[in-house]
């Protein structure tokens, strides 16, 4: 009995009957310190820092390409389009890094392995539930405990300190958001540089407001900006998630790419799969259990 025992927490803590996860040892769960649905963030200094970073970039992108490239243009109309564009591609940028940032991932009630919710889920045989000794909760499959967030994370992905939040269940979509309008924003970016050098606008190299050599600095600035931004988010979608990474046994049906995205971001398509201010619906589903 120890030997299994102790095979077991070798693998992910998974505790098979009730009986193992000894609810007598955990405290009965905190209460909530504020109403249902209060503002999620987490007080990390280097998400903090991370975060404070990202937005003072990207207004700084907003900074360069309005008063430095788009202003000083002759063509009234290439600046209103570029502009509009780039600046609703930032704004929307932003948007999303704040509700990746600020959105509750998933995170399991903490302290819920107690002896009454145990007993509450009327488990039967060939059913399973996992206890995290870390924070004493009993969470669903694909669930993993946060050093950062000190939270197990329902279908944790990865913690980023780029948005001050793991990437989780709720948040998900908001931070693929994120990355894509980052993409493209730095695309945007990089383009009007290009073609800002190749025309050289004679309007830009007179001003009296950027002289020619702070011109070039600020340029080169966003240019360089803009690539690693670009190369970063282009990176993000191709890296692999905790469980690819600590190379876990798959418990859970292979779905397709289409799938993956409609549960991510809702079902069916909509244009709002775009919005970082609607909120995706998930369905519901009983997360603590599961037959094997």
């Amino acid at each position: 009995m120890k030997s299994s025992s102790s095979s077991s927490h070798r693998t992910r803590d998974i505790e098979r009957l009730a009986g193992y996860l000894r609810p007598e040892h955990c405290a009965q769960p905190p209460p909530r310190s504020g109403p249902a649905g209060a503002l999620w963030f987490i007080w990390d200094g280097c998400g903090i820092t991370c975060g404070v970073i990202t937005w003072l970039l990207v207004l700084y992108a907003q900074f360069v390409v309005a008063f430095v490239m788009l202003l000083p243009a002759r063509n009234p109309l290439y600046s209103l389009v570029n502009g509009a564009l780039f600046n609703s591609l930032a704004v929307l940028a932003l948007a999303s890094h704040a509700r990746a940032m600020c959105t509750d991932p998933g995170a399991v009630p903490k302290g819920n392995a107690t002896k009454e919710f145990i007993e509450s889920l009327q488990l039967k045989p060939g059913q399973v539930v996992y206890k995290c000794p870390k924070c004493c909760s009993i969470k669903p499959d694909r669930a993993h405990h946060c050093s950062v967030c000190k939270r197990c994370i329902k279908k944790m992905d990865h913690h980023c300190p780029w948005v001050n939040n793991c990437v989780g269940e709720n948040n998900q979509k908001y931070f693929v958001l994120f990355t894509m309008y980052i993409a493209l924003v730095s695309l945007h970016a990089l383009v009007l540089v290009a073609f800002h050098f190749f025309f050289c606008f004679e309007a830009d190299w007179t001003s009296k407001l950027t002289p020619r050599r702070r011109t070039v600095i600020l340029l080169i600035l966003l240019c360089f900006e803009g690539l690693l931004f670009f190369l970063f988010t282009s990176v993000m979608f191709g890296t692999q998630g905790i469980e690819q990474l600590k190379k876990e046994e798959r418990r859970w049906a292979k779905r397709s790419r289409w799938m993956n995205m409609k549960l991510v971001f809702g079902h069916p398509f909509s244009i709002s799969w775009l919005s970082p201010f609607a909120t995706p619906d998930h369905g519901k589903a009983d997360v603590y259990q599961y037959i094997v």
